[in-house]
């Protein structure tokens, strides 16, 4: 293995030592009023002393959050726990998205995960733990995968030991930089800012529905538990502090999805060149196509369709310790560890059929996007002999356990050197680790198949696709005789990212309050990402079905998984599939390939990336009050931002193409692998500008400008070079990073009135613009990496065409090559499968043509803009207890998708409007909030068969929460998330074109609360 550019690494912590013990340069708190700190939102010029509130209750949060928003320095909103140890949500995520301008991505078995600010993705949202930036580690759907994203999973972190979240939605000098739509910053308890002895304990059970209607084989429990308490306890006339706070959850969910998990194929209603088109005017198969698509529309062709049951199992573990000691008035240092587990096992298994674009029975509706009504296409062909040969049902499983860690080690010093000056160091080093955690890798996929398939037929007019399969004369149903093992992925994937960085700073008072803020900063971002696979694409069947035992399978409906949707019953749903046991099956068939390795993961990676950031930051930000009639607010600054990266991507060196399937090549390669480095560099100066005008005692009227950077994700710069394992017949497809990408850098502009009319009452209305430049998009280049010779139009290849075979036709080119060829060079035969499908393969000869791959290199190539608009308003019924807090958020940009367009798009993801409305009662015992949480459809990804857009569709969730206060120290409380039972659907460019529907249920929970 050869190593490229392996220059040794400076650590940070010998500069943090350096800082530590030389005069101190900056301060990061003053006192409650004035502060330095780049995370807080306290004013930081009026001189007058802010009254205390006490929070207690739904309302106590309101009020605070409100006080919070109104004495903020630039616009900003936020979530306050309504006591300590009890934060509004069990979610973090699920909290931020009653927010305005919030929005949240939820994971398959629908809980919030990550959060979009005012239609800005995941990935542009900067998450700071006590305003210190967070590593974010994931191994991507199913665990497996190398990861791209920069995005911080709240599902990781427990909200027991939260006190706050700060959203800023616009930026300042002091902040870190990274988030374009917004600095989501995450506040824990400090023991000295609660004097005096806290401490409670929880207890709650969790009954999610979705278990209810899982197999009884999976492991999950209808009733699971969780355990949280928090401690606080300060000494020594309040000079020493201590906080410790722990949680313990297990949840089992499950979630059935239905799929067209590859894809649609698109094409123009005029294409005559493409292989895989629907046919045209005067070509067999027209007359069977009831409206074919006009030369006007764009079409699409499903890939495949199937459909899974999932069972889920989580385990997450929270506990943190902070110790603070203020040994004089004018020192306080705090030392604090936070720790976060989350385990995930995941069983799944599904019936899915593979459409290879040949004849059927189609119809149309109408549209420039012409979608299917009804799509089918004939599955029995015929060998040599005459005798039918059947395609496959598909019915694969799947075992899935990986584990996510997340350590964070911090020290800070706070001091007041003097009346005038006031300075802080901070230093952290966080790790975020996602690997497996089984002796298996992270995901095992078991393929199974019984191949009794004649004819197969989808109706994607509804949510549901009703798909009704044909089976073979004289066959009423498919039975465990007829099932064998097929293809098989084991997969080993990691991911680690580690942040170590310090933070400088402080603030110079003058003699008429203005304040100067100053500071630096220096980060280091390592992040890895590696994988490695096992692979076997023995589509045609190991060994035969007589070689498996019965009792390993058994007979389910699927139509039963999927009762929260219309059609699941249908009597055309052809729903029965095998259910298997997983363990027993791969055990089985390693004993008949005779290689247990062959199903496990490999311990060694193929794919291996490594990236470090580098960066250095200083700051400089003006605060003032001009004390005229109508008080006037400045905070002026500008952030200077140097960043430095080097990444090392291993590379597979590929040597040649092997036709092992009917539809699929695959790429072969010689075992040698290299890493291959390549470097960036970046620098910016981000002014800002915060004006806040008290236009009258209550009311406000804000406005900002500033520039913020998003970074790219870690694929984008990724070194190497690296090509998809899978080759069609026109070529295959690649891609390879650019770490001289430039990030995302946005120009914000900000105007907002708001009005507290009343006691925790207040409307606010706000408007937003964002332009962005240097938006990344990808470059596809036509390339032949390695010379790869294929077999595509070579010598066999064109003997086959030449005697009788269509170019279509794959299977009928593929036996006449093993008929005519078998053991010439190249031509691998192996025999006839249960199917009657010859087997075997066919590798391309030195003298065949050279494979073309697209490659896909991104670039900063565009620039453009989104603006909206937000509605607050937030109203007590005078004493009555009663209250209701809603917002609107309005997002308008160019950067959607096109979907009249086959051509590469790189729109903005996850743009949407979103509202929510909180109803509630508090008062003496009760207290009871209704959520209600809507987003509009927005655009959630691009994939699937090329330049396609996936949709989310509209989407509203209902929650209750209700808790009676039977002692002052003891409550109960119960839970209801998702109480209407609403599922959720992704499609591409028509509403027929299925991607994913997902069926979750409702989860409810109850729990009760004791404080001593």
């Amino acid at each position: 293995m050869k190593t490229i550019n392996t220059a040794p690494r400076k650590r940070l912590l010998t500069s943090a030592l350096l800082l530590a013990l030389a005069p101190p340069l900056a301060a990061q708190v003053a006192d409650e009023n004035q502060t330095a700190t780049p995370y807080t939102t306290a004013s930081s010029d009026d001189p007058t002393e802010l009254d205390a509130i006490t929070v207690t209750g739904i309302r106590g949060s309101l009020t605070s959050s409100m006080n919070l928003k109104r004495d903020s320095q630039g616009i900003v909103d936020g979530i306050v726990a309504e006591d300590i140890g009890k934060f509004p949500d069990t979610n973090l995520a699920e909290s931020l998205q009653r927010i305005s301008g919030v929005s949240i991505d939820r994971t398959s078995s629908g809980e919030g995960s990550k959060v979009t600010v005012r239609g800005v993705g995941p990935d542009f949202n900067l998450v700071l733990l006590n305003g210190r930036q967070m590593p974010a580690s994931n191994l991507g759907p199913g665990g497996g995968g190398t990861s791209n994203s920069r995005a911080f999973d709240f599902a990781n972190l427990a909200s027991e030991s939260v006190s706050e979240i700060e959203v800023f939605k616009t930026s300042r000098a002091s902040a870190p930089t990274g988030g374009i739509g917004a600095t989501i910053n995450v506040k824990t308890a400090r023991p000295l800012d609660n004097p005096g002895s806290v401490a409670n304990v929880g207890i709650k059970g969790v009954h999610d529905t979705s278990v209810d209607n899982l197999p009884d084989t999976y492991p999950g429990q209808s009733i699971t538990g969780e355990l949280s308490g928090i401690f606080s306890h300060t000494f020594g006339d309040d000079r020493f502090g201590i906080a410790l706070s722990g949680s313990y959850q297990e949840r089992d969910s499950g979630f059935s999805q239905a799929s067209v998990a590859d894809g649609w194929a698109m094409f123009r209603g005029d294409d005559t060149d493409s292989w895989n088109r629907l046919p045209v005017a005067g070509e067999p198969g027209f007359d069977r196509i009831t409206n074919r698509p006009g030369p006007d529309t764009i079409y699409g062709r499903p890939q495949n369709t199937g459909y899974s049951v999932n069972g889920v199992q989580r385990q997450r573990t929270n506990g943190q310790a902070t110790f603070q000691w203020q040994p004089t008035d004018n020192v306080r240092t705090t030392l604090d560890y936070t720790y976060a587990e989350n385990k995930v096992q995941q069983q799944r298994n599904e019936l899915s059929v593979w459409f290879n674009y040949g004849p059927g029975d189609s119809s149309w509706a109408d549209g420039p996007i012409a979608a299917p009504i009804v799509y089918g296409e004939d599955n029995v062909s015929f060998d040599e002999n005459g005798n039918p040969v059947y395609a496959d049902i598909a019915m694969g499983g799947m075992e899935l356990a990986t584990r996510n860690t997340l350590e964070s080690t911090g020290f800070n010093v706070e001091w007041d050197a003097s009346d005038s000056l006031k300075l802080y160091l901070d230093y952290h080093n966080s790790t975020a680790e996602s690997r497996p955690d089984s002796p298996f890798g992270s995901a095992g996929v078991l393929g199974t198949a019984a191949f009794r398939r004649a004819s197969t037929s989808v109706d994607y007019s509804g949510d549901f696709p009703i798909l009704t399969i044909g089976l073979p004369p004289g066959v009423d149903q498919i039975s465990p005789s007829d099932v064998v093992v097929t293809g098989s992925v084991f997969q080993n994937s990691y991911n680690k990212s580690e942040v170590e960085q310090i933070q400088a700073g402080g603030r110079f008072t003058f003699e008429n309050y203005s304040n100067l803020d100053f500071g630096v900063s220096m980060t280091e971002v390592n992040n890895r990402t590696a994988s490695a696979v096992m692979q076997r694409d023995t589509w045609g069947g190991v060994g035969n079905p007589s070689d498996y035992d019965d009792s390993i399978f058994y007979a389910d409906d699927m139509g039963r998984y999927f009762d929260a949707f219309r059609g699941h019953d249908d009597p055309r749903f052809t729903g029965r599939f095998m259910m298997f046991d997983f363990d027993r099956l791969r055990t089985r068939a390693a004993e008949i390939a005779g290689d247990d390795a062959l199903y496990r993961a490999p311990t060694e990676f193929t794919e291996d990336l490594r990236t470090e950031e580098k960066s250095k930051a200083a700051y400089v930000q003006w605060n003032t009050v001009f004390d005229w009639s109508m008080p006037l607010r400045v905070a002026a600054g500008v952030r200077y931002e140097e960043t430095d990266v080097t990444s090392e991507a291993l590379a597979r060196v590929a040597n040649g193409i092997s036709w092992d399937s009917a539809n699929e090549l695959y790429v072969v390669y010689d075992g040698e692998r290299d890493f291959i480095s390549q470097t960036g560099k970046y620098d910016h100066f981000l002014p800002s500008l915060d004006l806040s005008l008290e236009v009258a005692e209550n009311m406000v009227l804000r406005g900002s400008y500033s520039q913020t950077i998003g970074r790219p994700g870690w694929q984008q710069i990724q070194g190497g070079l690296s090509l998809a394992n899978i080759v069609r017949v026109d070529g295959g497809d690649g891609s390879q990073g650019n770490p001289a990408l430039e990030p995302l850098k946005s120009s914000n502009f900000d105007l907002s009135f708001e009005w507290y009319y009343g006691e925790a009452s207040y409307v606010s209305v706000g408007w937003f613009r964002k332009n962005i430049s240097n938006f990344i998009s990808n470059t596809i280049v036509r390339d032949t990496p390695f010379n790869l010779h294929t077999p595509v139009g070579g010598a066999y290849w064109n003997d086959a065409v030449a005697n009788g075979c269509g170019t279509s036709d794959l299977v009928c080119i593929r036996n006449y090559i093993f008929i005519n060829h078998a053991g010439d060079p190249g031509v691998t035969y192996t025999g006839i499968n249960a199917n009657g499908e010859r087997t075997g393969s066919i590798v391309g000869l030195p003298t065949d043509p050279i494979a073309g791959f697209d490659i896909n290199t991104p670039a900063n190539q565009r620039s453009d803009s989104l603006d909206g608009w937000e509605f607050n308003v937030q109203h007590m019924f005078g004493e009555s207890g009663f209250g209701v807090a809603a917002n609107y958020t309005i997002v308008d940009s160019g950067l959607t998708f096109d979907n009249l367009s086959l051509g590469d798009q790189y729109p903005m993801i996850g743009l949407s409007d979103s509202a929510n409305v909180v109803a509630f009662y508090d008062k003496n015992k009760w207290q009871v909030r209704a959520a209600y949480n809507w987003r509009d459809e927005f655009l959630s990804g691009i994939g699937g068969q090329g330049p396609n857009p996936n949709y989310t569709e509209a989407y509203g969730q209902l929650d209750l929460n209700i808790s009676y206060q039977v002692t002052p120290q003891f409550s109960l409380h119960a839970e209801a998330i998702n109480l209407t039972d609403e599922t959720y659907r992704t499609h591409a460019r028509h509403t027929n074109q299925l991607r994913f529907a997902t069926q979750t249920g409702p989860r409810y929970m109850f729990g009760a609360r004791y404080s001593f």
